[in-house]
C-alpha cells in the first residue's frame, strides 16, 4: 500500500495515523479525507490506488462516486429556488409540474420530497435497465406512480427517485438541467472539484469502485438485504428498479448521468468545502450559497422513527440526515451535526457548533446502511482532537 499523502495539522496527527492504519487492510484500495475547522483546513489526506488492477496511485485530484452524499447538493439547489421566491416549501409540486397530479399526488409538496415523506421512494412497475439513463422515462414513471403511503403520513428514504422528484421541478423552475445547475450555482461558486455528470476531460480521474468481500454489515444492513430478496418489496424496488442502479457504477453512462440522488463524483476536499460553508449558515468568507433561515430549516427535524425503506431508525431534516443516538446512526461529533452518508462508505457532514466541515471518500464499498465504521472512526478521532485542544 502506498504511503499517506497530503497535509495534516500536528494537532490531528492521531487522525492521520488512523487513516493510514485503515488503508493497511488487505482489501483496502483507496481513500481521501478532508476536514476544515472554521476557516482552516486541518486535514487533507489521500492514499492508495484508484484502478481495479491496483496500478494507478490515488492522486490529490482523484475523483470518486460518492453516491447519496450528493443529495444535500440537490436539496440546496431546490432551496435556492425557494430563496428566489420561485416556489414555497409547502407548494404542491403540481403547481409547476401538472403531469405529476396523477394517482393522488396533487398534494405532494417540496417539503414532503426533501424530508422523504412523499411516499414515492420507489417505482412499482419494473423498468428496463436503460430507463435509468432516460430522463423522460423516469419522469413518466414517477408521474404514473401511486404513492406507497399517504404523503406526509410516514417517511421512507428515496435512494434514487429523489433525483427526478427534485430534478424535474428544478428544470421547470430554473430552466437548467440538474447537472449544469449544480455545477454553476454550487460547485463553481464554492470552487468544488465535484460533478453531477462528469465531463469527458475528467473521466480518467475517476476511481474504480469495488466492494469489500465477506462482510455483512450490522443488524440493520442484514435486515434490509433480507427484505431486498423479495422482488416486489418497497426495499428492493427502491434500490433495484431499474436493475442498472446496482450494476452501473463504473460505467461511463452512470458517470455522465445527472442523477443527483446518487451519482455525484468528486473529492473529499470538495465535500469538506461544501460542509464548511453549511457549518457557517450557508455563507462564509464572502461566498453565499443559501440564506441562513433556509439552512436552519434544513436542520429542523421533519422525519423520525423507523424508516419504511431502510428498516432502521432515521431522522431527516430537509435533504439531510440528522444526528441519532445509536451506534452507526450518528456522525460521531456534536448533537447538532448533520449531513449525509453515501452507499459504501463516503460521508459528508458538518458540525455547526464546532464549525467543522468533513469529507471522506473511498472506492472500497462497505455493506452498512447508514454510517460506515471507517468514516465514523475518523470523525470520532477528529472530535477527540478538538476536545483535547479546547
Amino acid at each position: 500500500m502506498t504511503a499517506t499523502q497530503g497535509y495534516f495539522d500536528p494537532r490531528f496527527e492521531t487522525v492521520r495515523e488512523l487513516f493510514n492504519e485503515q488503508l493497511q487492510d488487505p482489501q483496502a484500495r483507496g481513500a481521501a479525507l478532508c476536514v476544515t475547522v472554521g476557516g482552516e483546513t486541518v486535514l487533507d489526506l489521500w492514499q492508495g490506488v484508484m484502478d481495479k488492477d491496483n496500478q494507478r496511485v490515488w492522486e490529490q485530484d482523484t475523483l470518486v462516486n460518492v453516491f447519496s452524499c450528493t443529495k444535500p447538493l440537490g436539496a440546496v439547489a431546490l432551496l435556492q429556488q425557494v430563496e428566489k421566491g420561485r416556489i414555497e416549501l409547502d407548494s404542491p409540486l403540481v403547481e409547476i409540474w401538472p403531469e405529476f397530479a396523477h394517482a393522488c399526488k396533487d398534494q405532494v409538496t417540496l417539503r414532503h420530497v426533501l424530508s422523504h415523506r412523499s411516499g414515492l421512494s420507489a417505482i412499482t412497475e419494473t423498468l428496463p435497465p436503460e430507463a435509468l439513463f432516460d430522463w423522460s422515462a423516469m419522469v413518466a414513471a414517477l408521474e404514473a406512480q401511486e404513492p406507497w403511503w399517504a404523503p406526509g403520513q410516514a417517511h421512507g428514504y428515496a435512494p434514487v427517485t429523489y433525483a427526478w422528484l427534485l430534478g424535474e421541478p428544478l428544470i421547470r423552475l430554473a430552466g437548467e438541467r440538474p447537472g449544469a445547475y449544480i455545477n454553476q450555482h454550487i460547485c463553481q461558486v464554492l470552487d468544488m472539484d465535484f460533478y453531477v455528470g462528469v465531463p469527458d476531460s475528467d473521466l480518467p480521474r475517476i476511481a474504480h469502485v469495488s466492494r469489500l468481500r465477506n462482510q455483512y454489515g450490522d443488524q440493520y444492513a442484514r435486515e434490509l438485504f433480507a427484505s431486498m430478496a423479495r422482488p416486489d418489496s418497497l426495499n428492493f424496488k427502491a434500490f433495484g428498479n431499474p436493475s442498472s442502479m446496482m450494476t452501473s457504477t463504473n460505467t461511463r453512462e452512470w458517470q455522465q448521468a445527472e442523477i443527483f440522488s446518487a451519482n455525484g463524483t468528486g473529492t473529499a476536499r470538495a465535500l469538506a468545502r461544501f460542509w464548511q460553508v453549511m457549518a457557517h449558515g450557508g455563507s462564509f468568507d464572502g461566498v453565499h450559497l443559501l440564506d441562513s433561515s433556509l439552512v436552519t430549516k434544513m436542520q429542523e427535524e421533519h422525519s423520525s422513527g423507523v424508516d419504511r425503506t431502510l428498516l432502521a431508525p432515521t431522522r431527516f431534516g430537509l435533504g439531510v440526515m440528522l444526528e441519532q443516538d445509536y451506534e452507526g446512526g450518528g456522525f460521531g461529533m456534536g448533537p447538532t451535526a448533520y449531513g449525509h452518508p453515501g452507499a459504501g462508505g463516503s460521508l459528508g457532514f458538518c458540525d455547526p457548533e464546532a464549525k467543522v466541515g468533513f469529507g471522506y471518500v473511498t472506492n472500497t464499498m462497505g455493506p452498512f446502511v447508514l454510517m460506515d465504521p471507517r468514516a465514523l472512526a475518523l470523525s470520532r478521532a477528529v472530535y477527540a482532537c478538538l476536545k483535547q485542544s479546547d
